[in-house]
């Protein structure tokens, strides 16, 4: 399969998919334009994996959907975040805050991008705001 056009715009090849109903979009401006027309996720089979919804009153601002794919291995059962700890990291006031931060924002986008997020992700606990903020996760989901 080849690449994918923008479904928005037509023109550009997508770098992203809606995370409401997976359409290809290339840009900001073409996700925005995209968002004006209300979408949703097109229905799963029975036996996928199921994910957690959060609900709509805490959902952060949409923000593009990385392409890079990785596969996810887990080899230590307590890495994984279980619902309670997530629903604290989503209720947390001080952590929503701290996501309206441009630069925060940017910053865990290009780890979210990056073909190698492990490298990107030890660069960014060289950033003081990146340490501060996910200090305020690990407190929220140990405290």
């Amino acid at each position: 399969m080849g690449p994918r056009l923008c479904q928005v715009c037509n023109e550009a090849q997508s770098k992203y998919k809606c995370p409401s109903c997976r359409a290809p979009y290339c840009s900001v401006p073409c996700f925005k334009k995209h968002k004006e027309t209300p979408c949703v996720l097109p229905e799963e089979k029975p036996e996928s994996a199921s994910v957690l919804p959060v609900p709509s009153e805490e959902k952060p601002t949409a923000a593009p959907e990385s392409v890079v794919e990785r596969p996810i291995t887990v080899t230590e059962a307590s890495a994984v975040l279980e619902r309670q700890q997530l629903e604290a990291i989503a209720s947390s006031s001080e952590i929503c805050d701290a996501l309206k931060d441009e630069s925060l924002q940017r910053l865990i986008e290009s780890i979210d991008c990056s073909p190698d997020a492990e490298n990107e992700l030890d660069k960014a606990m060289d950033v003081e705001m990146f340490r501060i903020f996910t200090d305020k996760i690990l407190s929220t989901i140990n405290p």
